[in-house]
């Protein structure tokens, strides 16, 4: 019994008998753990490795981007690949950070009604994207998902684009005032109604990798099938991952 007595008598005992004590200290661990967890987090060098090739959004992709949240394809498309082996043998080399670090908000998305996303880019023709959007069971029989006829003839409105790129400036994506005043130039260059050599040349130095093509062959203007094919052939082709240093495969 005095054995009892004297260990209550501690700062230990002290605090396991008084429960406010017992509540402060708990919180002010969380507290110091928490900061030394997250904050360093905030810096992206520490967050985000550090990859060759990887690029903003072009104009027409960002459309294609802003069109793909408007129709919730992240509701049934994932687009993170997990490290691993089921992920990675079905679909490809496991997501980067550096991969969605221009994304605002991202699209990683968190079920998987149709496949993951994250490989996509180039993995099919702009006709097959053209067609599975406009009627997918007849690519894929089983499919459920919803058609998008809508875009085929639908004309993309570009009014919002540049102080679309101006936010995301502000937010940290490394657009240049250049980018933003070209935007609608740098738009009819990637689907090649722009034949001067010197903005082609200019638009593929600022957007290294980029594809130039007009991705909605079915119609003759700027549509929102246009943007977001671009959109969808960008996706996971940004960063050469046999190429970068510190990245398995």
């Amino acid at each position: 019994m005095a054995s009892d007595s004297n260990n209550n008598d501690t700062p230990h005992g002290k605090i396991e008998k008084n429960i406010f004590i017992l509540l402060c200290c708990i919180v002010v661990v969380a507290a110091v753990g928490g900061m030394i967890e997250i904050l360093p987090l905030f810096k992206k060098e520490v967050s985000i490795e550090v990859v060759g090739g990887m690029r903003p959004y072009t104009p027409l992709e960002l459309a294609g981007f802003n069109i793909y949240k408007r129709e919730g394809c992240y509701n049934c498309h994932s687009q993170q690949i997990r490290k691993i082996a089921e992920d990675v043998e079905r679909y490809g080399h496991y997501s980067l950070a550096a991969e969605s670090m221009y994304d605002h908000p991202f699209a990683w998305g968190s079920k998987r009604t149709g496949p993951d996303l994250a490989r996509i880019g180039e993995r099919y023709s702009d006709d097959w994207h053209i067609q599975h959007l406009y009627d997918p069971r007849s690519l894929v029989p089983q499919s459920i998902m919803p058609g998008y006829p809508f875009l085929l003839n639908s004309i993309l409105q570009t009014s919002e684009i540049q102080r679309n790129m101006e936010i995301l400036k502000v937010l940290g994506v490394p657009y240049t005032d250049d980018d933003i005043a070209k935007y609608m130039s740098d738009i009819e260059v990637q689907l090649g109604l722009e034949i001067k050599q010197e903005m082609i040349d200019d638009f593929t130095k600022r957007y290294p990798g980029v594809k130039i093509r007009k991705f909605n062959n079915k119609s003759s203007s700027i549509t929102e099938l246009d943007a977001l094919i671009a959109h969808l052939q960008s996706i996971g082709t940004k960063v050469d991952l046999k190429s970068n240093k510190g990245i398995d495969w």
